[in-house]
């Protein structure tokens, strides 16, 4: 097994939060602590550096002892804003992205994608659950970041449509579908009570 490169973790809690009744979906309580805790808690231990992406509360993300950083484009256009934002920020070759509302987190998600894109050969790796892509789980090379701009620059948004424009592995997550279960609604932080740590 190939050594495994320092990365930096990327918490993606910029949106709107819009099915949450605008609710920022980091901070909301799961089992007496806001989601993006669990989400550090998981991956803290895998990565060299962690950066929470926000476009609003960011004192309180900040709180949480890591740098915060914001869209660098305006009006919250989608993750690939917080990606290109992250690429310009982080110190290491690699970036890992996750969601802030996704607090299952396994403990070896920086491992699989990593190995998948290592035995690809490829440019990025994507999480695949078994039925579908998981877009904002990959693992994404620091230098990709002219690419993402010129995108971003033509005024495209739509993240698969990026991928395409480059080599992708699907790293297989169906032993555990669960770990991409986000919480989008209160309804659906109820059920997850209990479940995660």
């Amino acid at each position: 097994m190939s050594t495994q490169p320092a990365v930096t973790a990327v918490i993606l809690a910029g949106g709107r939060g819009r099915r949450m009744g605008g609710e920022d979906k980091g901070l909301i309580e799961l089992n007496g602590r806001p989601l993006v805790q669990h989400v550090i808690s998981a991956i803290q231990p895998q990565v060299a550096a962690i950066l929470i992406n926000a476009n609003r509360n960011q004192e309180r993300y900040a709180a949480f002892g890591y740098p915060v950083i914001a869209d660098s484009l305006l009006d919250y256009q989608g993750p690939l804003a917080g990606f290109i934002a992250a690429m310009q920020a982080v110190a290491t070759e690699d970036m890992l992205t996750l969601p802030c509302d996704g607090p299952l987190v396994p403990p070896d998600l920086v491992e699989r994608l990593y190995e998948a894109r290592q035995l690809a050969g490829a440019d990025i790796a994507v999480a695949h659950d078994g039925d579908r892509l998981q877009p904002v789980y990959a693992l994404i090379p620091k230098r990709l970041a002219d690419s993402l701009q010129r995108y971003l620059d033509r005024g495209d948004r739509k993240i698969d449509l990026w991928y395409e424009e480059h080599r992708v592995a699907h790293a297989d997550f169906s032993d555990i579908p669960r770990t991409f279960i986000n919480v989008n609604t209160l309804q659906e932080r109820d059920n997850l009570q209990g479940s995660a740590a």
